[in-house]
């Protein structure tokens, strides 16, 4: 089978400093946040493909377990999972692996979590755990894939684009797009 790809464009972005003012904590939910030591690999596999299968997260879908524990459970990388009223709800996973410059490598809601006011707090959370062991810059990314008011939430929490770029993303034998993903799969 050939491979198929789908385009899109990823905008990088980066911030300089914690913003002076952070979203407060929703109310009305039991919230949880909790660091998963050497997160097992079906727990990951879980976040990640229930979180990321309406934004088209396929880069690890098709890694092997070897492949997928060497990214996760590489020397500085770290997780965190949101629970809401006892269930996930979200997480989001930094790369503490270069001090001056921590990456905010993944960051997401479950689906039955979006529009109930959580993202803003989780990523201030986020962005507060990133700088909070002395990083002078934190990155992320996001592309047009992602949920549409990723881009404008990380720019209100105080992230900078700092360059845009095309690419193409090779979809995993058997995975379907969702459907409100408008974008042609390219030869």
């Amino acid at each position: 089978m050939s491979e198929r790809y789908v385009a899109t464009v990823i905008t990088d972005l980066q911030m300089r400093a914690v913003p002076g003012r952070l979203p407060p904590q929703p109310s009305g939910f039991s919230l949880a946040l909790m660091g998963v030591e050497d997160c097992p690999l079906h727990f990951y596999r879980y976040l990640y493909a229930t979180i990321g299968r309406e934004h088209v997260w396929v880069d690890r879908l098709a890694m092997s377990d070897e492949e997928l524990s060497g990214v996760i459970h590489r020397e500085g990388v770290e997780i965190s999972v949101l629970y809401g009223n006892g269930a996930p709800a979200g997480f989001f996973e930094l790369d503490f692996s270069n001090r001056e410059k921590v990456d905010l490598a993944y960051f997401g809601l479950m689906p039955e979590w979006i529009g109930k006011r959580l993202g803003a707090w989780l990523l201030g959370v986020a962005v507060s755990e990133g700088f909070s062991r002395g990083a002078e810059v934190m990155t992320v990314n996001t592309c047009t894939m992602d949920h549409p008011s990723a881009l404008t939430l990380y720019q209100r929490m105080g992230f900078s684009p700092v360059g845009r770029r095309e690419h193409r993303l090779i979809l995993p034998d058997g995975y379907e797009l969702p459907g409100h993903i408008e974008a042609a799969v390219l030869p």
